[in-house]
């Protein structure tokens, strides 16, 4: 299969790009958060490839993507009140709701279960790119199962070129981490992935909103209940290790494996001894760390290095969700000696 590269300058473009997935196809396109890779999400035989292109397991859900109130409500079964608050303050933007389906959703979208992951992006390509279709749109990362995210249509082509239809660049994501997934099934609004609309400002919209418990997860009977809930995810090949966000653990962890071939996702400003170095940009900065994360890990990664260190974020604000994406792509391998150095 060729993978064609087109450009949302061009309006035949995104008219092209709708009939590929009108005609069962599948189309990478930018979000504000990452490239997903798009297709119909009411033709099972569609979503199917997605899986194959991915080489995703099917207990692995997807999220639905829509551009209209109008073209969610025959996909879910009496939305709770919740819902409208979060319409109106969050909608369109970085965040996932995961409600009880209808049948018109396929089970193979939802990994089997009653409830679908839906979405309102905020990216004008995506949004013209769903208008055009008319379709829901099925919509996972456009990378390889487990690989490091893309946000550019550069990384979708390391990933997926010749295993998909075509690529629609539209630049660099914004946001650069995937949205918040917030359930909606139970009676409690709880968080299952983090991302650019934080706990607080859930909390601020519904009042109290709990953060899911990963270790009681199970998937392999009845699938995940969102995607991006496995320990290991958004991982690059590298071995990655990583430390409490200081500098001083920083440059002490390169020193215990300098002599390795050695890479740092490196705030700037710092100084350790590392022989490849990622400048990833201000610390405490967390809207340009997470637009630069997914980057940063893909460009180290191309290095032939033994290993990645990385400094964590604390939990505040984005940098909550940096710290989530960063201890996944780790596999939770972390070097708990520096929690503890004052």
């Amino acid at each position: 299969m060729q993978t064609l590269c087109l450009s949302e300058r061009d309006n035949a473009s995104i008219e092209q790009a709708a009939r590929i997935i009108r005609a069962a196809g599948l189309v990478a396109f930018p979000t504000e958060t990452v490239y997903g890779l798009g297709g119909n999400a009411l033709d099972a035989a569609a979503v199917m490839k997605i899986f194959t292109a991915k080489e995703r397991p099917v207990w692995d859900p997807l999220i639905v993507h829509l551009v209209s109130r109008e073209m969610l409500e025959p996909l879910i079964a009496n939305p709770p009140a919740q819902f409208d608050k979060l319409f109106a303050a969050f909608m369109p933007g970085p965040l996932t709701v995961v409600l009880l389906k209808s049948a018109l959703i396929p089970d193979v979208v939802t990994a089997g279960r009653k409830s679908v992951a839906v979405r309102f992006p905020l990216h004008p390509v995506a949004q013209r790119l769903i208008a055009a279709t008319g379709l829901p749109l099925a919509a996972p990362s456009a990378n390889r199962f487990q690989r490091v995210s893309p946000t550019t249509a550069e990384h979708v082509l390391d990933d997926l070129d010749g295993r998909i239809d075509a690529i629609l660049d539209g630049g660099s994501c914004p946001i650069g981490v995937e949205s918040t997934v917030l359930d909606l099934t139970g009676d409690v609004p709880f968080i299952l992935r983090k991302g650019a609309i934080t706990l607080e400002q859930l909390q601020q919209a519904l009042g109290e909103v709990v953060l899911a418990d990963p270790d009681g997860v199970s998937y392999r009977h009845g699938g995940l209940p969102s995607p991006g809930m496995m320990s290991r995810h958004y991982a690059p090949r590298t071995k990655l290790l990583l430390v409490e966000g200081r500098e001083k653990a920083l440059a002490e962890k390169a020193q215990q494996v300098s002599k390795q071939k050695l890479g740092a996702l490196l705030p700037s400003g710092w100084n350790i001894s590392a022989a490849t170095i990622f400048d990833w940009g201000q610390w405490r900065d967390w809207a340009k760390l997470a637009s630069r994360l997914y980057a940063g890990l893909r460009c180290l990664d191309e290095q032939s290095l033994d290993v990645i260190i990385a400094p964590l974020p604390p939990e505040e604000g984005l940098g909550g969700a940096i710290r989530e994406r960063l201890l996944k792509a780790s596999g939770l391998e972390m070097d708990h000696s520096a929690l503890f150095d004052c």
